[in-house]
């Protein structure tokens, strides 16, 4: 898939509204997913770590697909996370995003057996292509072996893309592992490489990679659209740094807790605490320690959906 053609810029790992009874509140998913459009997004990473999708039913996942599908936003800026640990799930979901408009799926492996080799993880992402059986399918590979446990070596990526062309084009990087990612983009300059941080926004993006898919661009997306804007100008390093600096603080709690509680603030809306467990809200002395560190930054909240 020529780099030209592929998703590119800024997309918000988008975090989940829920009501009071944990069950996902889809208006406010709507809503939330319309703002960050309006606000700097490219695109929307759908049922993602941050949007809790680990904790949710595949009844309650294909729900939150159908009501995406069926809303007025541009599904081919949606990349719906799809990836299981069965493989009846993956193909379920898979199929229901294509079902639904999104051409584009976010795919972990699946998690669970550690140690597993890569021929049986190319055995479970070719089963995943081979029973979806759409031309239309792009599969982007999620890599985060912090919770997986799994890597995607660029070995096994070579033998993806020699084995689906076209099909499985890219990968979210959420190793935190730069120099991995320049080399994979050196090594498959048409492979859709995005940083799992903004942090690494920059870097990427001079070394030829598309973007950035991140948890924090739920706040961030105005000032990482920025950078996206000016990566070629001579503003691009300060506000580059501007934006590690608010990342910084942001990681001085736990990311969804520590983003929910600051949508909660901007907003002043406190159902934007509800959480599925095992996450739980921040105590308010936490929640007032992530506000003071972002306030000793260059980030100013956007107004709320």
């Amino acid at each position: 898939m020529p780099a030209s053609t592929q998703p590119r810029g800024v997309f918000a790992a988008a975090l989940t509204p829920m009501n009071a009874d944990f069950s996902v509140d889809i208006e406010r998913l709507i809503s939330h997913y319309r703002w960050l459009l309006d606000n700097g997004c490219d695109g929307i990473a759908v049922l993602g770590t941050t949007g809790e999708a680990n904790s949710f039913s595949v009844e309650e996942r294909l729900a939150v697909i159908e009501a995406v599908g069926a809303s007025s936003l541009p599904m081919d800026k949606m990349m719906i996370g799809t990836g299981c640990c069965a493989l009846p799930d993956t193909i379920r979901l898979t199929k229901a995003a294509l079902a639904a408009g999104a051409d584009n799926v976010l795919m972990l492996p699946p998690f669970y057996y550690k140690g597993v080799s890569d021929d049986g993880v190319f055995e479970v992402f070719s089963r995943v292509v081979e029973a979806v059986g759409e031309d239309r399918l792009r599969v982007y590979l999620y890599d985060f072996p912090q919770m997986t446990g799994i890597r995607f070596s660029p070995d096994l990526i070579g033998r993806f893309l020699e084995a689906f062309p076209g099909t499985i084009v890219g990968i979210k990087d959420s190793s935190g592992d730069i120099d991995n990612m320049r080399a994979i983009l050196h090594r498959f300059p048409d492979f859709g490489v995005f940083a799992g941080t903004e942090r690494y926004l920059l870097d990427i993006l001079r070394d030829g990679g598309p973007g950035c898919i991140s948890a924090s661009t739920n706040l961030t997306a105005p000032m990482a659209a920025e950078v996206y804007a000016n990566w070629d100008t001579d503003r691009a390093d300060a506000l580059q740094e501007s934006l590690i600096q608010v990342r910084t603080a942001i990681e001085s709690a736990p990311m969804v807790p520590g983003l929910k509680a600051m949508m909660a603030r901007s907003s002043g809306d406190t159902d934007w605490l509800a959480m599925r467990p095992p996450l739980m809200k921040l105590d308010p002395a936490k929640a007032q320690a992530l506000a003071d560190a972002l306030a000793a930054t260059a980030f100013r909240f956007a107004e709320a959906a």
